[in-house]
Order: C-alpha cells, then structure tokens, then sequence
C-alpha cells in the first residue's frame, strides 16, 4: 500500500479588463493508484505581483497578459477607489 501525493496546477482563468489570473492547484492523495482525496486551493494574482517561484505556465501567462499598459491601467484603478 503505497500512498502518494501530487501538487499540480489544475485551471488558470484570465478575468476581467486587467488580466487578473484566478490560479487553481489540486492535491490529490492516492494509494495503489485510487484516489482517497482532492482539494483545491485558489489564488488570485493581480497586474504586477511577483509570480516568480509559481508555475512556468503561469509566469509565462504573466508576462504575456501583463503589459505595461495594464500594469498602469490596473494601478490607476485602485487609486479610483481609495
């Protein structure tokens, strides 16, 4: 009965007008190749935030999505709100 766990990026959306990345990762728990379990846990990764040390995926999609135009975009909206 060997149990084994894997971490693995499970769904990238890209949301709204500021590419904002809703990143999804799943741990899944398994013996002998059946699954015991899965969770998931969710983050959101706005215009700017340092996502090195994530994903080579998501990195890649930051740096497609993210110029500097929404980068400014994205800082500018926040200060509407304060």
């Amino acid at each position: 009965m060997a149990l084994e766990k894997i971490i693995k990026l499970d769904k990238i959306e890209i949301v709204g007008d500021y590419k904002i990345l809703h990143v999804r990762t799943a741990t899944i728990v398994s013996e002998d190749g059946n699954e015991l379990s899965r969770t998931f846990h969710r983050e959101a990764l706005t215009p700017g935030t340092d996502v090195s040390g994530k994903d080579q995926e998501v990195i890649d999609l930051a740096n497609l999505l993210w110029t500097q135009e929404i980068i400014d975009a994205y800082n500018a909206s926040l200060t509407t709100y304060e």
